[in-house]
């Protein structure tokens, strides 16, 4: 299975520019080490061929919170689930794939 974790830079949340460069490097970071570290798992699960697609963005008190925006089985989902749960991450309310800002 195809891993992807995408760091999401909102908008709409605008801190102070260092503050802004510190953070985004900060959710690239934490993307990846999702990705390789935390689902390193799903490399080896069943359908080999499919994708599994993760945004993850600072809500607006700065949390991280997370989404998986295609369509995967329960299992996956479940596994994702469990990862982001165990890093304190948050689940990502109300988005669809063309609204990154989470309103919808």
């Amino acid at each position: 299975m195809t891993v992807t974790v995408l760091p999401i830079v909102e908008p709409e949340i605008k801190p102070a520019p260092p503050l802004a460069k510190v953070m985004n490097e900060r959710l690239k970071r934490l993307a990846e080490e999702l990705k390789e570290l935390h689902l390193k798992d799903l490399k080896s699960e069943e359908p080999m061929f499919e994708d599994v697609v993760i945004y993850i963005s600072y809500n607006s008190k700065y949390s991280i919170r997370w989404k998986i925006v295609n369509d995967v089985p329960e299992n996956i989902s479940k596994m994702v689930t469990d990862a982001c749960d165990q890093l304190g991450y948050i689940k990502w309310k109300a988005i669809s794939l063309y609204n990154f800002n989470g309103k919808s």
